[in-house]
């Protein structure tokens, strides 16, 4: 029994790190045509970026149904990783639920502020904070969101010379 809830634990600590490298380097990469209206402004509940939490929930009940006892505990890891998710990411950061509950707890207004920086950035190129449990501080992402800005500016392309 400690030994499941320590798969189960593990599996939802590991999820952070697969879902910030998700997040950083197939939503924001070649996922961006779907995740793409998680950063835009849309009508109604569900939006196409919804498949990624959909394959998610797809993966972990595949997991608890087809797995062994060890495997059904890693697909509850998953799951549970998927409903902490949409209560805190879409519930207190985008505020989906019809009561729109304002994060006064220290730890939930890192993550709140922290995602207000990851959406500060227009399109998928030099977002910080791809976390939806762990973000660094706000002093950090400022100085993250400045030295990105700098550094586009130091390496634009020269406009192309105009032909007479």
């Amino acid at each position: 029994m400690i030994a499941h809830f320590l798969i189960f634990f593990c599996t939802l600590v590991t999820m952070e790190a697969v879902g910030t490298l998700a997040h950083k380097y197939i939503m924001h990469g070649p996922g961006w045509w779907l995740h793409r209206s998680h950063h835009e402004e849309h009508l109604g509940a569900l939006e196409k970026n919804d498949v990624f939490l959909l394959a998610l929930a797809l993966a972990a009940v595949g997991l608890m149904v087809l797995g062994d006892a060890v495997v059904q505990c890693i697909g509850a890891g998953v799951a549970g990783y998927g409903l902490i998710y949409v209560f805190f990411h879409d519930g207190i950061v985008h505020r989906h639920w019809p009561v729109r509950p304002s994060p006064r707890h220290p730890y939930l207004r890192r993550l709140y502020q922290a995602h207000l920086m990851h959406h500060a950035v227009k399109g998928r190129h030099n977002s910080v904070s791809f976390g939806f449990l762990y973000a660094p501080s706000a002093a950090t992402l400022k100085k993250q969101l400045r030295a990105s800005r700098t550094e586009n500016t130091d390496n634009a392309c020269p406009e192309p010379l105009q032909q007479p």
